[in-house]
């Protein structure tokens, strides 16, 4: 499995701890930065993963900034691109069962890193399941 990964300063030590942890399971990963805990901004990072799950040259993508919602709303810009803040385990099977997300984000100031790896796990297992959520999915779409 291709993943990228992106993160603002706030979120880069946890994307090295998750890059590492994604690498020990043998995922090919696309680090997108940033490089270091030095302010940036994050919609730079989650365009540069989003852009790579919309054109197909990943399979998904990992985004963390310190809340997860600022680095969320700018991937969900990017058509094609659905992101969900994986806040807790139930929401990181479903994200990807209802809503077909194909970018999980995490706030790396909310959550553990125990909590962060144990869901990429459970989002990364989940299966969209289609049905009454394809049709809405594809309203997102229009």
């Amino acid at each position: 499995m291709k993943i990228a990964i992106g993160c603002d300063h706030a979120g880069y030590l946890a994307k090295e701890e998750v890059v590492s942890y994604l690498m020990s399971k043998k995922y090919e990963i696309f680090d997108q930065g940033t490089f270091s805990e030095e302010s940036c901004d994050y919609p730079i990072y989650a365009k540069k993963v989003a852009n790579l799950v919309k054109n197909g040259e990943v399979d998904y993508g990992v985004l963390i900034c310190s809340t997860g919602e600022g680095i969320a709303i700018a991937a969900n810009k990017i058509k094609g691109v659905r992101a969900g803040i994986a806040y807790d385990d139930d929401v990181a099977r479903l994200i990807k069962e209802h809503n077909n997300a194909n970018i999980i984000v995490f706030g790396a100031k909310f959550m553990e890193m125990k909590d962060i790896k144990k869901r990429l796990d459970i989002f990364f297992k989940a299966e969209f399941l289609g049905g009454k959520h394809l049709r809405r999915v594809e309203m997102l779409e229009e």
